[in-house]
């Protein structure tokens, strides 16, 4: 007489064992991975980088939020400097931008228009000294920032809608220039926002 090479009860016994570690080890990851760590991680990013972890909102004065030290805005105030194009609006939900080719009629279209833009507010500068990086999108669509060069251009048009002195507003670009990150990566650069927002207190 042969003998089941099985035993049915130790079968249903070890499949029983095995979705218990299954569903135990299931809920000990949901309560480290889904609960513990983002806890633990934002508590942390809370206490050590507040600023960071709110979105590096920038105020003024009067402690109202004007927007994020990350994210590019439009100034349509010509008496603040302006930023860099974008064509999504600084749209943060939108990152990103067209990938035209140099070649392409709508890009071309677009850069038209941009420099015809600037000579007609900025009639003081010659199109020479238009950095191109006025005139061009960054990669996100969201860049905050602009090089020296970029603010000192606008520098004409500010004073003569301000009457603020060009050296006044060259010492403010100085002040606000933030050098290469650990003095060799990337160029120098500016943010537009915080710099506005000392404008504006030089206005008052």
């Amino acid at each position: 007489m042969s003998t089941p090479l099985t035993d049915s009860g130790n079968d249903k016994q070890s499949g029983g064992s095995v979705f218990g570690i299954a569903l135990r080890a299931g809920v000990l990851f949901i309560v480290l991975c889904g609960i513990a760590y983002p806890l633990v991680s934002t508590g942390l990013a809370q206490l050590l980088f507040p600023s960071q972890a709110n979105g590096s909102l920038l105020k003024d004065k009067g402690g109202n939020v004007v927007g994020s030290e990350l994210i590019g805005q439009n100034f349509t105030n010509l008496s603040y400097f302006q930023g860099r194009v974008s064509s999504i609006e600084y749209k943060a939900e939108a990152s990103g931008t067209n990938n035209y080719a140099p070649s392409n009629p709508d890009l071309l279209a677009r850069t038209k228009a941009s420099i015809e833009q600037w000579q007609k507010d900025n009639p003081d500068v010659p199109l020479a000294q238009l950095p191109l990086a006025l005139v061009t999108n960054s990669g996100s669509g969201l860049d905050p920032d602009i090089t020296p060069q970029s603010a000192l251009v606008q520098i004409p048009r500010i004073s003569k809608l301000t009457g603020i002195s060009a050296q006044e507003l060259e010492a403010l670009v100085d002040e606000h220039t933030q050098n290469r990150d650990l003095g060799v990566f990337g160029d120098k650069r500016i943010n537009v926002l915080k710099l506005n927002l000392a404008l504006s207190e030089l206005k008052k």
